[in-house]
């Protein structure tokens, strides 16, 4: 009997929340900041609105004729076998309403398609687990990957606002200017997607889809990988900002003089403490999501660098891993996501790092001359 009552008071307990402590029951769509995005929801509102339409007067003369003609006043079934007037109506209503609803959804689905006369082009390459942005023609790209501190996805600490939301270098595009997106994937098939752009298009390897959007508020946008990629799946968040254009000239500005002084870096001469605290933060950033931050694994998907016959054994074997990575498993190749510098720093780092302790130091010369003997 305790036990009954306990639940019954739960139960009150449950229905006697206040409605603002309940999660946001909100079913519909939300408008965007592009024109695409606000076509959508406006098409997607009277579509709805068609539809109740429909169904009011379906249901509602379906219902009428059940209470109107009921049994207990006396009405008999009718029997009729054909009614040639009811068939060509119920033919042509619903031929005259999908017609209807066809023309401005095909009207939306033209200006989606029609990325000519963009403005600037970006190549989005998705990767397991992060999203590379090349800006065509500009002569630069970097990464951009999960911010989200392991701590709070491990419950030690507690989640931000944008928790699994954040990146480290977001897309950054004007506001105002036509973005075409050339969108493809370098290992199994991604989704790039932005509810406030209306833009959703899938990244697959071996192959270039084309999207674009023109932003016209200047904002941070938050979206997510929507294909099911793998085991971290959950953590590839998409984060554009977009900003005037004095600001994003200004930015690319500083990209540009960024990316030259990387690739100058590769002819410097480097120390084994200046590669290590690199290849630290390089190591954090890129390897730590399935190596671990230090360096145990999770074997046997993932293998521990802490001792490792590779991280503490042959040199040039570890070089051609880390570049190539290895067919049949998730090890990925670096060698064309991560710059020289980075390549030499994190392979630095992973043979002198957790008692490993090599005193092996790699050079940035000494991994391009490794590539250029491929």
């Amino acid at each position: 009997m305790r036990v009954h009552a306990q639940r019954a008071g739960a139960l009150f307990g449950g229905l006697a929340v206040p409605a603002v402590s309940l999660a946001d029951w909100t079913m519909n769509m939300r408008p965007g900041v592009t024109s695409t995005s606000n076509e959508i929801f406006s098409l997607h509102m009277t579509i709805l609105w068609i539809c109740v339409a429909i169904g009011v007067v379906v249901f509602g003369v379906m219902f009428w004729s059940i209470f109107a003609h009921r049994k207990s006043q006396g009405h008999k079934p009718a029997n009729f076998h054909e009614n040639t007037v009811v068939e060509i109506l119920w033919t042509i209503i619903p031929f005259v309403i999908l017609v209807a609803m066809a023309i401005p959804a095909t009207a939306t689905l033209v200006k989606m398609y029609d990325t000519s006369e963009s403005e600037l082009d970006i190549r989005v390459t998705g990767y397991q687990w992060k999203w590379q942005y090349q800006y065509v023609d500009q002569d630069f790209g970097y990464f951009s990957t999960l911010a989200t501190p392991r701590d709070q996805i491990a419950n030690r600490q507690r989640k931000g606002e944008h928790y699994l939301l954040e990146v480290d270098n977001p897309l950054v595009i004007p506001v105002g200017r036509k973005v075409r997106l050339l969108l493809t994937a370098n290992d199994v098939i991604h989704s790039w997607w932005v509810p406030e752009f209306g833009v959703k298009k899938d990244a697959i390897p071996g192959f270039i889809n084309e999207a674009w959007v023109r932003v016209e508020e200047p904002g941070v946008y938050r979206g997510q990988c929507t294909e099911l990629c793998g085991k971290d799946h959950g953590f590839m968040p998409v984060v554009v900002r977009a900003v005037p254009e004095p600001e994003f000239q200004t930015w690319l500005a500083e990209q540009k003089a960024a990316a030259e002084k990387e690739r100058e870096l590769t002819q410097k001469d480097w120390t084994l403490e200046e590669l290590m605290a690199r290849g630290e933060k390089t190591y954090q950033t890129t390897c730590a999501a399935c190596h671990q931050p230090d360096g145990r694994g999770v074997p046997p998907a993932f293998p521990a660098l802490r001792g490792s016959p590779i991280a503490t054994g042959d040199l040039a074997a570890h070089m051609d891993i880390v570049v190539h990575g290895k067919s049949g498993t998730a090890m990925q190749a670096f060698g064309s996501q991560l710059s020289e510098v980075d390549l030499a720093a994190v392979i630095t780092y992973e043979r002198n790092a957790w008692g490993n302790s090599t005193g092996d130091m790699v050079t940035p010369k000494q991994i391009l001359d490794f590539k250029n003997q491929q």
